[in-house]
């Protein structure tokens, strides 16, 4: 009779870890949509403002300065995971820091195709001259081909391929977070609109000492 019980009490104990795991898998997939639909927001407001005629008088300069700021955003998002974890014990951001990622990656690309396409056309050789010709554009460019590489080599895959290599490669998002604050400095400063700009250096900065901490333990 004992045996029965155990047996049954066991079988009672795999179905309810069964279900645990179940509702585990159910609850993070629920959040993953929740946090992907709210990476694309700025998409979905883009679309509501051009449907309802509010993208302001020069369109394609405010969709690709919108996209520019939220890759910004999303970058900071991505390096604010690690010190979420450390002082808030917040470990759930940790399974999106690679979405984080790739929507930074994203919101970058669509602020470079925006400036393709709306300044130049897609014509490579004004384009390069134009890289040339402007400090801010420089850095941008520096800030983007980091990106796509981390963007590519952001799979499991070439995490295993790359090994030690992997991890030194995505310790670019710090100088990739450092050269977009100073392409975002340099193009606010024709206008001397510096607001947005304070913003995101106190946050960096914030981000940065939780990084030289963690370095020195």
């Amino acid at each position: 009779m004992k045996e029965a019980g155990m047996g049954g009490g066991s079988r009672r104990g795999a179905r309810a870890d069964t279900s645990g795991r179940a509702a585990g898998r159910y609850t993070f997939s629920l959040q993953w949509c929740l946090v992907f639909l709210a990476c694309l927001f700025p998409a979905w407001r883009w679309v509501w403002l051009g449907y309802a005629g509010q993208l302001g008088v020069n369109p394609p300069e405010f969709l690709i300065r919108s996209s520019g700021i939220w890759s910004l955003v999303a970058l900071g998002a991505v390096l604010a995971v690690s010190p979420m974890r450390r002082w808030a014990g917040w470990t759930a951001p940790l399974r999106y820091r690679r979405m984080l990622g790739l929507f930074a990656f994203f919101y970058a690309t669509l602020h470079v195709l925006g400036w393709a396409l709306w300044e130049w056309g897609f014509a490579l050789a004004p384009m390069w001259q134009d890289i040339l010709q402007r400090t801010f554009l420089q850095v941008g460019a520096l800030a983007y081909v980091p990106l796509i590489w981390m963007a590519l080599t952001s799979t499991r895959g070439w995490r295993l391929r790359l090994g030690a290599w992997w991890q030194r490669l995505h310790y670019a998002i710090y100088p990739v977070a450092a050269l977009s604050l100073w392409h975002f400095w340099l193009m606010r400063s024709g206008k001397t609109d510096y607001a947005d700009v304070w913003w995101a250096i106190a946050a960096a900065l914030v981000l940065g000492l939780a990084r030289l901490r963690r370095g020195a333990k």
